[in-house]
Parts: structure tokens; C-alpha cells; sequence
């Protein structure tokens, strides 16, 4: 593989090789469809900036279908700016955990609870906070829901790029170092090229997993105060209080008509980029989407990259600069001193937090209360352990075949990106009656919630990996006749074997975050609860019962933290040093 010393800049949907002729019709699209998105997210987002002060001002929502164009913009404006930030997240806490041995003992453990705290966990101190900090405007109200976005989108995204990071193979690492490169270099030349199919896959099934959370990040319940903010989800949440069947049809078809134009105009074109970046010897079949041929026949971008050009390569050479690394450190030794001070220094740190949570927890409620949320646990992890095995052995051989086939990946990629994008909560009203009609229980019907929430985790990330895998492993197998269950054993196992950990442990997550809202579901003033910790916490977010929250929390992290330490880590170990593509 060639290092370029000199980064190739653009947007990668141009390159001189690849450029077309121009020609008017193309600019006149590509400007006037980039105005359009200009205005209408100014249009938009000036509608934040609007007075809040409750419970005098206050948002409503109107149940009218002419609404539904403007809730839709402002929800989808609210995704892509959470999409934004997890991916900075992902960038920053992903690198430092991979990189710095230190920094890993302390941010991947930490990324277990973020990951297994609820997201109604995070609304319960963030609400009030952000109405405060923003008083008198809605931006506050604003910053809260988007927040909410952001820790239903970052943490999947960020044990994808985690999980590339640390399986790069050991021959392009050592030769970067051979190189000589800075760490800017290496990342922006090697880690991220070769983190990036995983990354967006991940990212589009983030975005559904933001999806399944914008009613309860929109219509919020929390501490006893109802606070409503315009978009689809709490449409929809208000369309459920009403038992207005027709208004949650209309939602769900604005859902999948906002589904369909992302899928067409945002992750379809990043897919057909990043498969460009895929480690390989032999040239596979290159993607195609018409999006992409139409920005490239186009001149406005050739345009602005020869604009943005000089700026962009004084900041790579100037990063470059600062990131350089000098041979002498490159391999210098820990110190064990530093290390044992730095251990002790974190578990103080933890052990007094969980003292001072427990302390908080007991002074309310008793230890049979505890006793109680466990055994609560046990019943939801069962589902969740469920739900991760059907996922297996249903989503694997599926998604392998997608990845495998550019021409089934293009026909699927649609339909795929529908199921996970679409919020399964949306469902909910239509299960909620099902379950009602015909006396299924609640316990038996989370399991259902909770795998439509959840289950695509495991898919994308399969698939993901799948398209990763070089064409001259492929093309070798098939050469030396692999079939069926060697195949299996020597190529697409060990092949997808990091991915499949990834989005077992996303799935896993989402699972137990997805049981906020599956373990309790209503349809008017009817209501049906399972047995089960997503439920605790649900209620004991709606009445604000502060020790009931930490408890139940701090049981599902217990949990989520257990399962990562027992099962997911040696997982992970495994695709690290035995099951590399190197």
C-alpha cells in the first residue's frame, strides 16, 4: 500500500482520474438543490430561537397532517446536528482509547455504563439543566432533545471506530512507522481510510437507533413535568394520547418518505465512497450511485475544492507538525511507577463514586428494594441474551450475503435502511392493540419491542464487515474451492468476526436501552407493563423518584458492565490477536 506524503483533499466524490465533463444542467442542480437545503435549514433552525418560558409558553402540537413537512424538517435537523457531534465524539474518545493504554482502562469501562445508561437516564439531569442554561428560549428545550440523539447515536459509532482502530493490520502500522509518519499522518493516511466502511455503517444504523428515541426526546416525561417539543416523535406521542389511528398513519408515511431521501441523497452516496477505501490487492467491482456521477459531472464542487484546497493543506502540514513523533519516544517503555499511581488514583476515584451512589440509594430505599431492581435485571438481560442469539443466527448469513454482493447490497440497501431507520416505536400503537386482542402478555411481547429496536445493530455491523473483506481473499477461496462450512470457518468467520463483537455489544446495549420503552407501552389510557428493569426505570422517571432512578440505572450498568467484562472483552481480545486480516 502507497503512503501519500501529500494528503489528497476533496470530498472524495471528484477525483482527477474519475472527473467528467461538466455540464450546465448538473450545476443547475447541484446549486439550486444546495440553496434549497441552505434555506430551509435557516428556516428551520430559526424556529428554536423562539420564546419558552413554561408552563406559560409552551410548544403544542397540532395533529393536522399539513404539519407533518415542518415537524419532519425539524427532527431531521435535530439528527444530523446528534449525528455531527457523536461523530466528533467518536473521533476524539475512540482514538484516545485505542491509542492510549493508559486512557483505555478507564474510557472503555466508562463507554460500558455511558452505553447502558438509558436514555431517559440522561433527560432525567440534562432537561432542566439545558431550560436553565437557555432560559426564556426554546433553544434550551432544544439542546436537551438533541443531547438525547447524541447518547442514542455516539456510543455504537464509537466501539465501531474503537474496534477498527485496534484491528488495523500489524504490517501497515509498522510501516507508517517506517514512514515516518506524525500521528496526524497515520490517522487521516491509514486509520481512518481503514476504519471508515465500518464507520459508516455504524453511522446509518446510529441514525435509526436516534430515530427509535425521538418520541421519548421530543414528548418528554420527566420529574413529574411534561415538556413537548414539535417534531415527528412527539406527534406521534401526542397521535398515541389521542388514539388518533389516522395521524399515526400519516406519521409513518412521512417517516418512510424522510427515510427514503436521506437513504438517497446522504448514505448511499457515503456508502458508494467508502467502499473506495477497502484494504485490498485486487480491484473489486466499483460502486455507482447517481447522486455521486451527478456531483462529480458537476463544476461547483471542483470549485470550492480548488478554493478550500491551500487552507486544507496548510492545516494538514501544520497538524502534521505538531503530531510529529519523535523515533526515541516511539518505543519507549511505560513506567511501572506511573502506571500503579495512575491505577490507584482511578479506582479511588471509582470506588468513591460507587460508595457515594450507594450511600445515596440506601438513604431512601432498602436493601429488599434492591434486591427487587436485581431480580428485575435478570428477567430483562434474559431477554436481551434472547434477543442477541436470534439476531445471530437470523441477521449473519443475511447481512454476509449483502456485503458479498454489490448487486444484492444495492437492491437491499433501501429496504434494510427502512426497517432500521424507522422508528420501531412508531409500531408500538398497532403491537400495543395486537397484544391487547389477542392476551399476550407483555413479558412475551417486550421481547418483540426490544428486537425491532435492536436487532440491526448486529446486521449493519455484519455487513460492514462483510464488504470489508479484501476481493483476493475472496477471489483465493473461491480459487482453492472453498464452500459452505470451510468457507465459513477459514474466510467469513475470522472475516467478520470483529464486526460481528461490535455490533453484538451495540445490539446488546441497544437491547437494554430499547426495554425503556418496550417493557411499557400504552394506547390511550390503556397501559401494559412487563416485568422487567426498562420498566422500573420508566416509571421512576415519570414520578421523578431520584434513589429509584440511580437504583435502576446503576443496576442495568452493573449488568451491561458484567456482560462486557465476561463475554464482550475476551471477544474482542480474540478478534484482535488471532482473528486480524493481516
Amino acid at each position: 500500500m502507497k503512503f501519500a506524503r501529500l494528503p489528497q483533499f476533496g470530498v472524495g466524490l471528484r477525483a482527477e482520474s474519475e472527473a467528467r465533463a461538466s455540464f450546465p444542467a448538473a450545476d443547475l442542480i447541484v446549486g439550486l438543490g444546495t440553496l434549497g437545503l441552505l434555506y430551509v435549514v435557516a428556516r428551520v433552525g430559526a424556529e428554536s430561537l423562539v420564546k419558552f418560558s413554561p408552563p406559560d409558553v409552551i410548544p403544542t402540537i397540532n395533529l393536522d397532517p399539513r404539519n407533518l413537512p415542518n415537524y419532519a424538517a425539524r427532527s431531521t435537523l435535530r439528527m444530523f446536528i446528534g449525528l455531527g457531534l457523536s461523530t466528533v465524539f467518536t473521533f476524539v474518545y475512540g482514538y484516545a482509547a485505542a491509542r492510549s493504554r493508559r486512557a483505555e482502562k478507564v474510557l472503555v469501562p466508562l463507554l460500558d455504563i455511558l452505553q447502558s445508561v438509558p436514555v431517559l437516564g440522561f433527560l432525567s439531569v440534562t432537561v432542566t439543566a439545558f431550560i436553565a442554561l437557555f432560559r426564556g428560549s426554546l433553544l434550551g428545550l432544544e439542546a436537551a432533545a438533541i443531547f438525547a440523539i447524541f447518547t442514542g447515536q455516539a456510543w455504537n459509532m464509537t466501539f465501531s471506530f474503537y474496534q477498527s482502530l485496534r484491528t488495523v493490520p500489524t504490517e501497515l502500522e509498522e510501516m507508517t512507522t517506517l514512514y515516518g509518519l506524525s500521528r496526524w499522518e497515520r490517522f487521516t493516511r491509514l486509520e481512518l481510510p481503514s476504519s471508515v466502511i465500518g464507520l459508516v455503517w455504524n453511522g446509518m444504523m446510529s441514525f435509526g437507533g436516534g430515530w427509535f428515541f425521538l418520541a421519548a426526546s421530543e414528548s418528554i416525561s420527566v420529574l413529574n413535568r411534561q415538556y413537548t417539543l414539535p417534531g415527528l416523535g412527539s406527534y406521534v406521542a401526542s397521535a398515541i394520547a389521542a388514539r388518533d389511528l389516522r395521524a399515526v398513519g400519516w406519521a409513518i408515511v412521512t417517516m418512510v418518505i424522510v427515510v427514503l431521501l436521506i437513504d438517497q441523497f446522504f448514505w448511499k452516496p457515503l456508502v458508494t465512497l467508502a467502499d473506495r477505501y477497502k484494504l485490498e490487492l485486487s480491484a473489486g467491482e466499483e460502486r455507482r450511485f447517481w447522486v455521486v456521477d451527478l456531483w462529480r459531472a458537476a463544476s461547483i464542487p471542483a470549485l470550492f475544492e480548488r478554493v478550500v484546497r491551500p487552507f486544507a493543506f496548510a492545516a494538514d502540514r501544520l497538524l502534521s507538525r505538531l503530531t510529529k513523533v519523535a523515533p526515541s519516544r516511539e518505543h519507549k517503555a511505560a513506567s511501572k511507577t506511573a502506571d500503579t499511581i495512575f491505577n490507584i488514583v482511578v479506582s479511588i476515584l471509582a470506588i468513591g463514586l460507587l460508595i457515594a451512589a450507594i450511600r445515596f440509594v440506601l438513604s431512601s430505599v432498602g436493601l429488599k428494594e434492591v434486591g427487587h431492581a436485581a431480580l428485575l435485571g435478570l428477567a430483562t438481560a434474559a431477554r436481551v441474551m434472547a434477543l442477541l442469539v436470534f439476531s445471530t443466527i437470523v441477521w449473519t448469513p443475511i447481512g454476509v450475503a449483502i456485503g458479498f454482493n454489490p448487486k444484492l447490497a444495492r437492491l437491499s440497501q433501501p429496504l434494510v435502511q427502512i426497517f432500521a431507520s424507522f422508528p420501531a416505536n412508531f409500531l408500538f400503537p398497532f403491537a400495543t392493540l395486537g397484544f391487547i386482542r389477542f392476551g399476550i402478555h407483555l413479558n412475551w411481547g417486550s421481547m418483540l419491542l426490544m428486537a425491532l429496536g435492536a436487532q440491526w445493530y448486529l446486521l449493519f455491523n455484519v455487513i460492514g464487515g462483510a464488504q470489508a473483506v479484501p476481493n483476493d481473499l475472496r477471489e483465493m477461496a473461491s480459487s482453492i474451492g472453498l464452500r459452505g462450512f470451510r468457507k465459513w470457518r477459514f474466510l467469513i468467520g475470522p472475516g467478520i468476526f470483529g464486526s460481528w463483537v461490535t455490533g453484538a455489544i451495540t445490539a446488546s446495549g441497544g437491547a437494554w436501552n430499547a426495554s425503556i420503552v418496550a417493557e411499557i407501552v400504552s394506547w390511550g389510557h390503556t397501559t401494559l407493563k412487563a416485568a422487567g428493569l426498562g420498566a422500573y426505570i420508566a416509571d421512576a422517571t415519570a414520578s421523578g423518584d431520584w434513589p429509584r432512578i440511580v437504583l435502576g440505572v446503576g443496576v442495568m450498568s452493573i449488568f451491561v458492565v458484567a456482560l462486557n467484562r465476561l463475554l464482550w472483552k475476551p471477544l474482542y481480545r480474540l478478534a484482535q490477536t488471532r482473528f486480524q486480516l493481516s
